[in-house]
């Protein structure tokens, strides 16, 4: 069964705004094309053809007017809408009704930039277990949802913490299996009334079923000003796809 591919692409941009007044951010150029094109094409890549894009209602016209099908990309696109967005385990759990009961897919946050091919990663993790995740050296990592590593796994993970027990951070990017879902409508919602993201992964950790890649090139999530300035630098020059 050929692997599925996930993009989540909702939330309201609030820390882009006024540029997201009227446009999802990710639809905010990024080099030469839309943010959300370098997603499709990190998961092209890899080998992923059949991809669902979890989008909110207010930017879906604008989704399929530029995406299509996704044949430009070489890949089938599908929107699923998000109707309230209320964190990313939520938006993930849009997709459920969309995949067979035993495969595997890829989730990207839209707003990752990053340099590195997904192709290793995806097939390492076709040949394992639970769930994936790649990580990334960072300067700062208590901005950031750090993994307390374990050998080849992560026994925990923990979101912005005053004293880091690693200088690594969980980038927006995960591999999941089917289970993930059942995990969703078991975790609550946090402080901010969000079914959190990092308490998905922390329930395959306490498995130990929370496996890790650590990523080697440069990566952003361009949800800011100043991250969204980088990547366009970063990918501003040479992105001749």
């Amino acid at each position: 069964m050929a692997l599925k591919g996930v993009i989540l692409a909702g939330g309201t941009g609030s820390r882009l705004f006024p540029l997201t007044r009227l446009m999802n951010k990710h639809l905010l150029p990024v080099g030469r094309q839309p943010m959300i094109v370098h997603a499709i094409k990190k998961l092209k890549d890899a080998g992923i053809h059949d991809i669902h894009i979890v989008l909110s209602k207010q930017s879906a016209g604008l989704y399929t007017d530029y995406l299509g099908s996704g044949s430009e990309w070489d890949v089938h696109l599908s929107y699923i809408i998000q109707e309230q967005a209320s964190g990313i385990a939520q938006a993930l759990s849009q997709v459920e009704p969309f995949l067979s009961s035993d495969e595997k897919f890829v989730v990207l946050l839209g707003d990752n930039l990053f340099e590195d091919s997904l192709r290793s990663n995806v097939e390492k993790f076709m040949q394992s277990k639970g769930a994936r995740v790649i990580l990334k050296h960072v300067v700062d990592p208590r901005r950031y949802g750090v993994p307390v590593l374990d050998g080849n796994t992560i026994s925990h993970i923990e979101e912005k913490p005053d004293i880091p027990q690693s200088s690594y951070c969980v980038t927006g990017i995960y591999m999941y299996d089917m289970s993930v879902f059942q995990i969703i409508r078991e975790i609550k919602p946090s402080n901010r009334g969000e079914l959190e993201i990092t308490d998905v992964n922390n329930a395959y950790a306490d498995l130990g079923l929370l496996s890790y890649d650590i990523m080697d090139g440069w990566w952003t999530d361009a949800g800011t000003f100043e991250s969204l300035r980088e990547a366009d630098t970063e990918l501003g020059i040479g992105d001749e796809q």
